[in-house]
């Protein structure tokens, strides 16, 4: 009962603070006063004006998408040579040497895509100046891509007969200033009264209070005597060969609230440190868990209040918030009494009690005791719901039917909240997806929103909710037939294929998440996951952009009584199905082979 009032808890903050914030972008995006216009509109002018930018000027679809492709363009070059010549600039008071060009490739795709998939550990690969100018810059700016995406297909459904989508210089402009730099600066004070490390100082290393004592392989040995003194280690009175006594411990410093903020809201995932959340600097404490976890989905669920608000049907904002909040309390549920009831083989001969409410229990493998299974859970649902891809634990670790679901809801096409802006868009080509069926199995014109959907927008609404299977299938194909992907898995069998099949999802996904049992930090995975990360990430900008040019030039239809309802409890029901069943009918066959294979291989 504690776990379900902990996690009903979570969702209803959510909530809370979703409904007012979403108002607050609606206001800020079409031009309305808020409480801080006095402050912002002056360097939103200021910013016009240096960039010479009108913001009356609107675009058409096709310069709308070339300016995204454009601007994305140029962010990646530039986050791409930044890694390469990083041992030559400044701001690197550790000396890290240049990045090589399939790590630069991938990260530079990564992060200008959303997804901030990381083949390495932050700490010790990037320098100070690289985080802050190229991560950081990235995710502020690909966050508000994908909203200001969102708003010119808004513009589609509202305008009628027109051409024009909006200015996306002037969409990103106000995104930045005036929605993610106020909304970062109150996140990143929290997390750092909270004790999240913020400076510039270089790593230290300081002596631990108790030496341990490591293998040739690096292990930690158990039960191990260590004679300081001596330099010998011994177990059971035996002297173990080649042991190392470790005396000192590494601590990363560095600029981290600053950039954890934006990772977390912008639906940028990623980690300021190698193990990510889980960090004690990073995530010290249950109060910095909750800001961070709450800032995973807190603008994708506020953009659907915002939407409903723009097209002046408020009722449909919260149809479409329905639909995707009732697939993350069903995943959260899955995920939460998964790794509660553990497996078969935590609980023979007792290893592990699993009759006792009053203790964790369950799995705690790879999960930080000052979370829990709850905080953990939540967080896993939270972070593979949206395309956040953060975590505070190891879902490598988690067993096979909690890593399936966590896999899921990536392999669904990021529509249960996805990421900032494209979860929405996402969800949206589902819903003509949906209007579409509905109205050839009741003989009803198409309508959504007041416009007739016809042949030509289908065809987009399909390309935006494939992608996604498509770039997740034929990447994880290709890979399991590569000798040198193979040899890198630390497992085998279905949860090797596992293991895999997650790495393409969370890169198709644009979610950057990882089972993290592989070593993926190789040529092929670089550049493959990379060219994943890219096409998952602007074929369904490109379409989605299409679909609003083709909205835009539509009149609006009167509603009559043959117009399919679109904020009824069934139309909410038809979505859900239409998404499950995509998800289904495509990755049932990659998911048999993986995770539903090592879960009835642990029953038997």
């Amino acid at each position: 009962m504690n776990a379900v009032i902990q996690y009903g808890a979570y969702l209803l903050i959510l909530i809370l603070l979703a409904i007012p914030f979403g108002k607050y972008i609606k206001k800020v995006m079409y031009g309305e006063k808020t409480f801080l216009s006095r402050l912002l509109d002056p360097c939103e002018h200021l910013v016009y004006k240096i960039m010479r930018i009108d913001p009356n000027k609107e675009m058409t679809w096709k310069k709308y998408a070339a300016s995204v492709l454009v601007f994305s363009a140029i962010g990646f070059v530039f986050l791409f040579v930044l890694q390469l010549v990083q041992g030559l600039l400044p701001g690197n008071p550790q000396h890290f040497g240049n990045v090589s060009w399939d790590l630069a490739f991938n990260t530079a795709a990564s992060y200008v895509a959303n997804t901030n998939w990381q083949a390495y550990s932050t700490e010790s690969t990037l320098s100070y100046l690289v985080q802050v100018l190229g991560l950081t810059v990235q995710n502020f700016v690909s966050a508000a891509t994908g909203i200001a995406v969102l708003f010119a297909l808004i513009r589609g459904f509202v305008k009628v007969r027109s051409t024009g989508l909006g200015n996306f210089w002037a969409d990103m402009t106000r995104i930045i200033i005036q929605v993610l730099l106020p909304l970062n600066l109150v996140v990143a004070l929290l997390l750092g009264a909270g004790g999240v490390i913020q400076n510039f100082q270089e790593a230290k290393t300081v002596p631990l209070l108790e030496p341990i004592a490591v293998n040739a392989q690096n292990e930690m040995i158990e039960n191990a005597i260590i004679d300081e003194e001596n330099g010998t280690v011994t177990v059971d009175g035996h002297v173990v060969p080649d042991a190392q006594i470790i005396t000192e411990q590494y601590v990363p410093m560095g600029p981290g609230a600053s950039q954890i903020a934006i990772k977390q809201t912008g639906t940028n995932g990623g980690g300021f440190t190698g193990v990510n959340s889980a960090h004690p600097l990073e995530n010290p404490n249950a109060w910095t868990n909750l800001i961070e976890m709450l800032s995973i989905l807190l603008i994708p669920a506020a953009l659907c209040f915002t939407f409903g608000s723009a097209v002046k049907n408020k009722k449909q904002g919260i149809a479409i918030f329905a639909a995707m909040f009732t697939c993350l309390v069903v995943a959260l549920a899955c995920i939460g009494a998964s790794e509660q009831a553990g497996t078969p083989q935590l609980a023979q001969d007792q290893i592990v009690d699993l009759s006792d409410n009053e203790q964790a229990g369950g799995n705690m493998e790879g999960k930080e005791t000052r979370f829990g299974i709850v905080s953990s859970s939540a967080w896993a649902a939270f972070t593979t719901a949206a395309s956040n891809g953060s975590v505070n634990s190891m879902h490598d670790s988690y067993t096979p039917l909690g890593g399936m679901v966590a896999m899921i809801l990536m392999e669904l096409g990021e529509v249960i909240f996805g990421g900032a802006g494209t979860g929405l868009y996402g969800m949206l080509a589902f819903a003509l997806l949906t209007v579409f069926i509905a109205g050839l199995m009741v003989g009803r014109t198409p309508e959504f929103l007041g416009k007739k959907i016809e042949p030509s927008e289908m065809k987009w609404a399909v390309l935006v909710c494939l992608a996604t299977p498509v770039a997740i299938l034929a990447g994880s194909g290709i890979a399991v037939m590569v000798p040198s992907v193979m040899d890198s898995l630390n497992s085998t069998g279905p949860h090797g294929f596992s293991e895999v099949l997650y790495a393409y999802s969370s890169a198709g996904a644009n979610n950057g998440s990882a089972f993290a049992g592989f070593q993926a930090d190789t040529v092929f995975l670089n550049v493959s996951i990379g060219l994943v990360i890219l096409f998952a990430r602007f074929v369904p900008i490109v379409a989605t952009l299409a679909i609003a040019g083709s909205l835009v030039q539509k009149k609006k239809l009167a509603a009559t009584a043959g117009t399919l309802s679109t904020t009824n409890t069934m139309f909410v029901f038809l979505l859900i199905l239409i998404v499950l069943l995509i998800g289904a009918l495509s990755f049932f066959p990659a998911l048999a082979l993986g995770p539903l294979a090592e879960q009835f291989a642990s029953i038997a």
